[in-house]
């Protein structure tokens, strides 16, 4: 028997890369899927590789908008009559700017990477809370604990955006799990080291890739299907009893206490 026969899943940001990668894995465990997905042809392109697979509709989704949100939550539970799981992928990455270090681009990456997850907890909790349970699973990064910068010229303080923000979410992760415990939903987060996706790719040098790789315990290269384990254990009834922590998956990087 699949792990997550009949379960209901909304995946944010599954149109491609880690997103598309849990899709395909919770498919083959029996759930049902939710690509809720901002671009519309990355949506439509994540359900072509989907197709096949098991059952799965595409929702066009805005984290970042509390009113899409409840909606993304509102066509789930019509069209599938439940809401089980929900997992907190998107996020701004694929187009980040790491040179913008103004207040209103924090601002920008704050209301996506951090408020997004909370906008869609808040839009599906209600639907577990009546239920009595349910699965949060939020995404940091192994971004969230690396604190090093090479030597340079001052020229003001950074904004760490896409760093600070993914840290936020661990401690999102704790709060949310403290209030729903007693509603038999658990919240956990996963954060993994560099994974090798299209995103990645743009974002990272490879000169920079080779160098993390190399300082891992493993020398290896992540792949998103490397981390769509750690997620169906959070999403089953084997993690029933597992709440209020962050996995980090990274091949031996960050190895936090």
């Amino acid at each position: 028997m699949a792990r997550l026969d009949g379960k209901v899943a909304i995946i944010t940001g599954a149109g491609q890369g880690i997103g598309l990668g849990y899709a395909k894995r919770f498919l083959e465990e029996g759930a049902k899927v939710v690509v809720a997905e901002l671009d519309e042809e990355r949506g439509k392109a994540g359900m072509q590789e989907l197709e096949g697979k098991g059952e799965a509709i595409y929702v066009r989704t805005d984290i970042a908008d509390p009113e899409s949100a409840e909606a993304c939550a509102k066509e789930t539970a019509e069209t599938f009559g439940t809401i089980d799981i929900l997992i907190n992928n998107a996020a701004l990455y694929h187009d980040i700017d790491n040179t913008d270090v103004s207040f209103e681009y924090l601002q920008k990456v704050m209301s996506v990477n951090q408020h997004g997850a909370w906008l869609m907890a808040r839009a599906v909790a209600p639907y577990m809370v009546t239920q009595g349970s349910g699965r949060i699973i939020n995404q940091s990064s192994g971004a969230a604990y690396s604190y090093l910068f090479p030597p340079m010229e001052f020229s003001g303080l950074g904004n760490f955006s896409y760093s600070i923000t993914k840290w936020g979410v661990v401690g999102l992760t704790k709060f949310m799990a403290a209030q729903l415990g007693q509603y038999g939903i658990t919240v956990n987060c996963i954060a993994p080291g560099i994974t090798m996706t299209e995103a990645t790719k743009k974002v990272v040098p490879e000169e920079f890739l080779g160098g993390m790789t190399a300082m891992t315990a493993m020398k290896q290269r992540l792949e998103p299907e490397d981390l769509a384990g750690a997620a169906v254990f959070f999403a089953s009834d084997d993690a029933k009893f597992c709440t209020g922590q962050t996995l980090v998956i990274d091949g031996g990087l960050a190895m936090p206490a």
